[in-house]
């Protein structure tokens, strides 16, 4: 695999991270299928994320942020490529 630089790193190895970390939720609105993060990442790549529609932050008071479909599959592509199997 080539090098790749830092900043795409923290991009790709973030969107991995949120999505290995996700969690749902179990209350009657939501749907079970609906995957949810913490926002403990760096804020300039979760803007990033969000800019790709990878994710969606809601209000920046939110400690939680949406992962969307094509989240979901950048995730699951990004884990490909690494060799990191999913749960």
């Amino acid at each position: 695999m080539d090098k790749i630089d830092a900043k795409t790193a923290m991009e790709e190895l973030s969107m991995m991270l949120i999505y290995l970390s996700h969690f749902t939720e179990r209350d009657r609105i939501a749907n079970l299928d609906d995957k949810y993060a913490w926002k403990g990442y760096d804020f300039d790549v979760l803007n990033q994320l969000d800019e790709k529609d990878f994710i969606r932050q809601g209000s920046h008071r939110s400690k939680s942020m949406y992962i969307t479909k094509e989240g979901e599959a950048k995730a699951k592509e990004l884990m490909e490529k690494y060799n990191v199997a999913d749960w």
